[in-house]
């Protein structure tokens, strides 16, 4: 199994904070629709369309993401369907290049991923054999838990709290 890096408890914590935040409303809602009659003006993005990333073996690496995160490879043909992702907020959030915490030493980037049920996919992905490090704190947006892919690309699990 793979040793995880070190994450600075504070940085889970303000990004916590960024989160509960910045949650987005559901698209239609009132306040939505209200922002977007203000930006006439201005367009802006509307999601997340892929991320890309270089990597060492790019099959096996998709495979991966695949067997252990049901994230769906690129697809083939423009018949094929790509993965596609449930609603909810997304943040988008540079951090200073000295900075040492949240994303590990030597990496540039992490990817979040929303589950539903972050100690059921720990659990899974423990007995696949993959290291897995459940944050034991309860932050207001949720529960977090830390990994990495095969290549040492730092992942981070979300389970955002339920409404109240």
């Amino acid at each position: 199994m793979r040793t995880l890096p070190r994450v600075n408890p504070p940085i889970w914590a303000a990004v916590a904070a960024l989160l509960a935040v910045t949650a987005a409303p559901a698209a239609g809602d009132s306040h939505t629709q209200a922002k977007r009659d203000d930006m006439t003006q201005r367009h802006v993005a509307l999601g997340i369309g892929g991320v890309f990333f270089r990597s060492e073996d790019p099959g096996a690496l998709a495979a991966w993401y695949e067997e252990h995160l049901g994230i769906n490879p690129v697809p083939t043909s423009y018949e094929d369907q790509p993965w596609v992702q449930e609603a909810g907020p997304t943040i988008i959030a540079p951090f200073p290049a000295d900075q040492n915490g949240m994303i590990p030493e030597g990496k540039s980037w992490l990817l979040n991923l929303r589950v539903a049920d972050l100690d059921a996919i720990a659990a899974q992905l423990k007995a696949d054999g993959v290291a897995v490090e459940i944050d034991p704190t309860q932050y207001p947006n949720g529960r977090f838990a830390m990994l990495a892919d095969p290549e040492g690309n730092p992942i981070q699990l979300w389970e955002p709290k339920a409404p109240e």
